[in-house]
C-alpha cells in the first residue's frame, strides 16, 4: 500500500510519514527543498521523495495517481500581513489542486487543516465541529486561508471526493527551533519575564499522526474531527516548560494595554531587523482569549485516548535537550 504525504518535512507531516512507515506503507512525500528535516535524517531514506511545488498539477498528478491514500499537511503558516498572499496560493489554491488531482484519480484525501479554520466569535468560547464561520477580526489571515481551503475540500466532496478532515489544535513536538510550536518552548528556555493572559489548546504531534492513520485506513467519509487534548494557561504552559529545561519561568502576566503596545513595538523592530516579530497583532489578540475546543467526535468515533501534557512535555523537552537545539 501507497500512501502520498505533501508538507512530508514539517513537522505534522514528518510525524505522519513515521506512523505510516511503521505500518509497513511506502511512503511517497513531496517537499520543496533537496535537504530533508535534520528530524528526519533517521527515515529519510526510506522515503521516496518528489520536489516540487504544491501548485505544480504536473508533479502532483504523477505521485498521486500512484498511491492508496493522500495526505495533505502542507501548509503556509504565518500571521504576518506580507505573507497573505502566498498564503492563499498555497493553502488555498495548492489545496484545490490536490483536490482535483483526488478526484480525477479517484484517491482518498485527509487534509490536515486547523481549529483556526473553525472561526471565532465574541460570544462563543466552547466550540465544536458543528461550528459555523463567521467573518471576524478574531479570524488571522491565516484561518481564513485555511476555512478557503476547508471549502475547496467540501466542493471536492460534493464532487464525489472520498475525504476526511482533521482540525488540530497548537501542535506539541520536536521541530525546527525558529518554526512553529516550537517558538513557545524556545521563549520559554529565553526565560522572558512576560506571560500573554490567556489560555491555548494543544495536542501532541504524535496523536496528530496517529489520528491521521486511523482515520485515512477508516471507513469514515465526509467528516471533519477536532484534534485536541486539552487545554492550558500560557503561565502554566510556560512554568512547565521552563522546569524541564532547568529556566526561571516568566513572572508577569502582560496585561491587554501592553499587549497592545508590544506588538506595535515588535513591528517597527521588525522593519528595521527584517526579522519577524515574536508577537504581531493577530497573535496578540489570540494571546488574550480563553476559547476551548470539543474533542468528544474523534474520541468517540476512534475510541481514541490522547497523551497528556504532562507526557507531551516530558517528551519534547527530553528531546530538546538530547538534541542540543538551544
Amino acid at each position: 500500500m501507497k500512501v502520498f504525504v505533501t508538507g512530508g518535512t514539517g513537522l505534522v507531516g514528518s510525524y505522519v510519514i513515521r506512523t505510516f512507515l511503521a505500518n509497513q506503507y511506502e511512503v511517497i512525500a513531496l517537499t520543496r527543498s533537496p535537504k530533508t528535516s535534520i528530524f528526519l535524517q533517521d527515515i529519510e531514506k526510506q522515503v521516496t521523495w518528489i520536489q516540487g511545488d504544491i501548485l505544480d498539477i504536473t508533479i502532483l498528478e504523477s505521485a498521486i495517481q500512484e498511491v492508496d491514500y493522500v495526505i495533505h499537511a502542507a501548509a503556509v503558516v504565518s500571521f504576518l500581513p506580507k505573507d497573505t498572499k502566498l498564503m492563499y496560493e498555497v493553502n488555498v489554491q495548492g489545496t484545490a489542486n490536490v483536490v482535483n488531482v483526488c478526484l480525477k484519480y479517484q484517491k482518498r484525501l485527509c487534509f490536515v487543516s486547523s481549529i483556526a479554520a473553525l472561526g471565532r466569535t465574541e460570544n462563543t468560547e466552547i466550540i465544536d465541529e458543528t461550528q459555523k464561520w463567521e467573518n471576524s477580526d478574531l479570524n488571522s489571515y491565516y484561518a481564513q486561508t485555511k476555512y478557503l481551503a476547508e471549502l475547496e475540500v467540501w466542493r471536492g466532496e460534493a464532487e464525489g471526493l472520498n475525504m476526511v478532515i482533521i482540525n488540530p489544535s497548537l501542535i506539541l513536538g520536536i521541530a525546527d527551533w525558529n518554526r512553529s510550536s516550537t517558538q513557545l518552548i524556545k521563549y520559554a528556555y529565553e526565560q522572558h519575564w512576560f506571560y500573554p493572559p490567556g489560555s491555548i489548546n494543544y495536542v501532541d504531534v504524535r496523536d496528530v499522526a496517529q489520528i491521521t492513520y486511523l482515520l485515512t485506513i477508516s471507513h469514515i467519509r465526509s467528516e471533519r474531527f477536532i484534534v485536541n487534548a486539552g487545554k492550558t494557561t500560557y503561565k502554566i504552559l510556560f512554568q512547565e516548560i521552563a522546569q524541564r529545561l532547568g529556566r526561571k519561568p516568566p513572572r508577569y502576566t502582560l496585561s491587554p494595554f501592553w499587549i497592545n503596545i508590544a506588538w506595535r513595538v515588535l513591528a517597527l523592530v521588525s522593519f528595521f531587523t527584517r526579522k519577524p516579530p515574536l508577537l504581531t497583532r493577530e497573535t496578540a489578540i489570540s494571546a488574550q482569549k480563553n476559547y476551548f475546543y470539543q474533542n468528544e467526535k474523534i474520541k468517540k468515533a476512534l475510541n481514541y485516548q490522547f497523551k497528556t501534557l504532562t507526557e507531551t512535555l516530558d517528551w519534547v523537552c527530553s528531546e530538546i535537550e538530547q538534541k542540543n537545539l538551544p
